[in-house]
């Protein structure tokens, strides 16, 4: 067992989430994850209403219980959706761990905090990190280049941005971005976080809601399968190469402005790929850490297996070395 800041602050046995996905952060596999003693978070954006959230939250509850989170990510849009409503449904709910993410969640943070909730803020860079601490989080999940999604414009990968963030973060830090087994963990402690978050790996467990095929193509992608797309227009996401992100790649080389993808981008033709397993039928998210991904297991056996590895690194692998070098000192 492996004891953290991280598992003490949200009440949970073992130091790994699983990320706020969109289209994948539903009660099936958020209750997995939180049956297999970690932290599972439902994606409130998911729900097409506050209403509907509320009830995925009760669906989850039927499913587990064990403590689970939400996951409300702030991104600037045409139409925002009802953002202080999908708050409104969460206290309502009674949870008492939400991850936030995205532009300036001062509001928010507020508001959870007055219903005692727990907030872990998701960010890209050491400066957005500490102004999450003084806004009053709980937590930070500091994500690196390698990940799925936002990775930011910094471009700073995570062996190097989890340190310098560890270095001026006081609260409790989880990493994010490249992680999906036992030396991710034992790394991201070694570099001074006290958990790892995982989304493209809980996308391929059993109980993900997303199609088979889709499952089978992260497996058999390797680490270059993700293309970085709206990079010209400062929000670059990080997604799963297919045709659809290459041409947008293309597109933007030859100067297109964001209406000019629009189409090709649309979250409705996303949500496409999960439903019918056309892996080229939209945009859909994934990290290089699917080079890492070889195979589709329950979330109770990545869990274990995760754990039991990185206990296995530090107790045998490190001790070993460490008594290897005290034995050739003696001599």
């Amino acid at each position: 067992m492996i004891k953290t800041r991280f598992t003490e602050l949200v009440g949970v046995e073992h130091p790994i989430v699983q990320g706020g996905m969109q289209w994948v952060g539903r009660a099936e596999l958020v209750a997995a994850v939180a049956n297999a003693g970690a932290l599972g978070l439902i994606t409130a954006l998911t729900q097409p209403t506050p209403e509907d959230l509320t009830k995925e939250i009760a669906r989850c509850r039927d499913l587990t219980d064990r403590p689970f989170g939400v996951n409300l990510t702030i991104l600037p849009a045409i139409k925002p959706p009802p953002y202080a409503e999908y708050r409104q449904a969460i206290i309502e709910a009674g949870i008492k761990i939400v991850e936030t993410a995205g532009n300036k969640p001062q509001e928010h943070v507020t508001e959870f905090k007055k219903h005692g909730i727990k907030i872990i803020h998701k960010c890209t860079s050491v400066r957005h990190a500490l102004s999450a601490e003084r806004m009053g989080v709980d937590a930070i999940s500091i994500d690196g280049f390698e990940c799925a999604g936002h990775p930011g414009e910094d471009d700073t990968p995570g062996l190097i941005l989890i340190p310098a963030a560890a270095d001026k973060v006081k609260i409790p830090m989880i990493a994010s971005g490249g992680f999906g087994d036992g030396r991710g963990l034992v790394a991201a402690l070694a570099l001074g976080a006290e958990g790892i978050n995982m989304g493209t790996r809980f996308m391929c467990t059993r109980e993900s809601p997303i199609h088979q095929l889709v499952k089978e193509r992260i497996v058999a992608n390797d680490e270059r399968e993700t293309d970085l797309i709206f990079r010209t227009m400062r929000n670059t996401s990080r997604v799963a190469k297919n045709a659809i992100s290459t041409k947008v790649v293309q597109m933007e080389k030859e100067g297109a402005k964001f209406e000019d993808v629009r189409e090709l981008v649309a979250g409705a033709r996303g949500k496409m790929v999960y439903a019918t397993g056309d892996a080229d039928e939209g945009i859909w998210s994934a990290g290089q850490v699917q080079g890492l991904i070889h195979d589709i297991p329950t979330c109770a056996e990545l869990v274990s297996r995760i754990v039991r590895e990185a206990e296995a690194i530090i107790r045998s692998r490190f001790e070993g070395m460490l008594s290897g070098a005290q034995r050739q000192a003696a001599e």
